[in-house]
């Protein structure tokens, strides 16, 4: 990769040659058959991606957007949404649904852990609510929600499950064809963004409806929306070559190809990559007295919460960290300064995740903290080795 430093964070993410040079072709004009050729296949794969029956939308915007696209076009003014939160990223469907004064009820996890499945299904016997929203990988805890679990519960109350892949898509299985104990018992809309484990940059919002959630969008009629309007969009999603607002035309280029990676490694392949990455890297960190704060049965693939040991300082570890080449990201809410997260994720290599455990070390003895740099390089290795076997 021609990157300098390895971009760690929980998005963005490492971007390879190949989608580089991609998004340095020429540029050309949105309605140009070659473009929209691409386009048209680019869309071809997200259906692919996500197995649905029902229409995919990838459109200029962040995974924010997708959100917005999402709650708006499924659930009414006064309808009630119930959000299952697992940290900040999951509480903000609440401000953003009330946006448009839609009824939100919360239930919320204490931070590392998850959400009690018996807690859900006490809130939605109370009867109501339209949908419900799950974040698959929450960014802010680094805590992955069980689907097998929420999903049945959630569609015998007769909700639309409206998933938050933003740090899941293309590293977790979100196949909206897969059945939950029942034929009905399918994920109705699946969100997401370009730049987490799909591993292009920041700017596309990448949405999946199913039939279920289409019929939910007519039955809402007009709803408070126009660029988010997926009735905008549709027209645009079955001929790209028609007209509607401009797309990010060198970032479709670099997304098809980032499809054609993820889909010619397999989602299978690349959801036991991510898994084995995350076990491994929590298991070196953890020979230098680092705790994470998710539990490893509920801690996500793609990224960790990581606790500082005694006696570090959060901006100059991350600050010595990045004159290495490696930039982490901070923590949020109540654990900033306490904690730190790391992506592994995407494009991200076993020989990038070894050289960061290193330098990790490297970085904590220089702040005073004696530690075994050998001891967690060899357990990253073993626990790979474990995975791989």
């Amino acid at each position: 990769m021609r990157n300098k430093e390895m971009l760690l964070i929980p998005g963005p993410t490492p971007v390879v040659d190949e989608i580089y040079d991609a998004l340095a072709s020429e540029t050309r004009g949105h309605t140009d058959p070659r473009f929209v050729a691409i386009y048209k296949n680019a869309l071809k794969q997200t259906k692919e991606l996500f197995q649905t029956d029902g229409e995919v939308f990838v459109v200029a915007g962040s995974g924010t957007l997708a959100m917005e696209m999402a709650i708006v076009n499924t659930v009414g003014k006064d309808e009630k949404l119930l959000v299952i939160s697992h940290g900040y990223f999951g509480d903000r469907f609440t401000p953003l649904a009330k946006a448009f004064g839609i009824e939100v009820e919360v239930l919320q996890a204490e931070w590392g852990k998850q959400v009690d499945v018996v807690a859900v299904e006490d809130k939605l016997a109370e009867g109501g609510f339209k949908a419900v929203t799950i974040t698959h990988a929450d960014t802010s805890t680094g805590v992955v929600s069980d689907l097998d679990t929420l999903v049945p519960v959630i569609k015998r109350a007769g909700a639309l499950v409206i998933l938050d892949g933003v740090v899941a898509t293309a590293a977790l299985d979100e196949n909206m064809s897969k059945e939950y104990g029942d034929p009905s018992y399918q994920l109705d809309v699946v969100l997401t963004g370009s730049q987490k484990a799909i591993g292009i940059p920041p700017g596309l919002a990448i949405i999946a409806f199913n039939q279920t959630a289409l019929k939910a969008r007519e039955a809402l009629d007009i709803i408070p929306a126009y660029y988010s309007d997926i009735y905008n969009w549709i027209p645009i999603m079955k001929d790209p070559g028609k007209y509607f607002a401009t797309p990010p035309v060198n970032l479709i280029y670099a997304y098809d190809v980032a499809m054609k990676i993820v889909l010619d490694e397999g989602i299978a392949k690349r959801e036991a990559r991510h898994i084995a990455y995350g076990r491994a890297v929590r298991a070196a960190l953890s020979e230098y007295g680092m705790t994470a704060l998710a539990e490893e049965a509920v801690a996500a693939p793609t990224l960790s919460c990581v606790l500082y040991p005694e006696g570090i300082e959060d901006a100059m570890f991350r600050a010595k960290l990045a004159e290495k080449g490696v930039i982490v990201a901070g923590s949020l809410a109540h654990l900033a300064g306490k904690a730190f997260r790391i992506g592994h994720m995407g494009n991200t290599t076993v020989e990038m995740l070894e050289e960061a455990v290193k330098l990790i070390g490297e970085t904590l003895k220089e702040l005073g903290h004696e530690v075994n740099i050998r001891a967690a390089v060899s357990r990253l290795k073993e626990e790979l080795l474990v995975a791989i076997k």
